[in-house]
């Protein structure tokens, strides 16, 4: 059906005068004539009745006037789907615990009018995110970048807006239970485990290059049963540690009397980037970056450690 036929139907049905709806529509009296007549030709029956003051709805089009509003609202919403602007900006976050997904939410109290539609692409690496983002799957994700920026797709942009500090989790029986900061190199007494790393992902390549850089014993081995399960094995052990973002969140059960200690002097940071393409022209993109630029630009200057693959972000 033909949507520009419907809308002059509606027009001349509210206006009740070809002419009226005509000037309503920019458009010439004759061509609101030719589309109420294509649109009676398509449907088989009579929409108007033409006479000295107007044109009348016929029974006919007195059933059919409540449809084409539908239809031009269904027309309406479908174009708000895909607008940028007027759809919510779509953003990878990869798990609802870290970072990004704080971040966002903070970002959504700033701006509460701009929607959002927040996914996790689960077992999505840099590749496969950044893959998504060329596609038009997502607008964005956050990631770290582990390649120059001359490797990656030439519609590509990226920029590092996460340095994510590091807290190491301990149960009240270990050594490190009472302390309020802890370094690397006492890290390295220690047992850190955390199990069902994926090899060849980004954060594999980090805390492998973390771990040579301070001579670190970090432990992949045992099957995953969840962050809940790890908390609970954590908290009745006196040896095992893990280590966690600083703006993770993860909650546990008083009794577990868990404790976070920042990791400092040098502090290891997991340096994410926000990827997108740059021919999206959301403009919500536009003050997701502009806000994540900020909040990293407010970050307290600390001593801290990077991995050799922190390249310098194409924006």
């Amino acid at each position: 059906m033909d949507l520009d036929a419907v809308r002059t139907f509606v027009a001349a049905a509210d206006a009740g005068q070809f002419q009226d709806a005509a000037t309503a529509l920019s458009i010439t009296q004759q061509a609101v004539s030719k589309r109420i007549a294509a649109l009676e030709k398509d449907l088989e029956v009579r929409l108007f009745t033409r006479t000295a003051r107007g044109a009348q709805l016929t029974i006919d089009g007195q059933a059919f006037l409540p449809h084409a509003r539908e239809l031009l609202r269904v027309e309406a919403r479908a174009d708000a789907s895909v607008r940028p602007g007027r759809r919510a900006l779509r953003v990878d976050v990869h798990s609802r615990r870290i970072a990004p997904a704080v971040l966002l939410q903070d970002f959504h109290r700033i701006h509460p009018r701009i929607e959002l539609d927040v996914v996790t692409l689960l077992d999505a690496d840099v590749h496969a995110a950044t893959a998504a983002v060329e596609a038009g799957t997502i607008d964005a994700t956050f990631h770290a970048v582990t390649v120059p920026a001359r490797q990656l797709p030439g519609a590509i942009r990226t920029a590092r807006v996460i340095d994510e500090h590091h807290e190491v989790l301990v149960g009240p029986r270990h050594a490190l239970a009472n302390a309020r900061t802890v370094t690397p190199a006492q890290l390295a007494e220690h047992r850190i485990w955390m199990p069902g790393m994926a090899a060849g992902t980004e954060w594999a390549d980090y805390y492998d290059e973390l771990a040579a850089a301070f001579g670190l014993t970090i432990d992949l081995v045992g099957p995953v049963f969840g962050n809940e399960a790890l908390m609970a094995e954590i908290a009745d052990s006196a040896e095992l540690a893990t280590l966690v973002g600083e703006r993770s969140r993860y909650l546990w059960p008083d009794s577990y009397d868990l404790r976070r200690i920042p990791v400092r002097d040098p502090a290891p940071v997991y340096p994410m980037s926000l990827i997108w393409r740059d021919d999206n022209p959301h403009p919500a993109l536009v003050k997701l970056r502009d806000y994540l630029h900020s909040r990293r630009a407010e970050a307290p200057a600390t001593e801290i450690w990077t991995p050799t693959w922190g390249w310098a972000p194409r924006s």
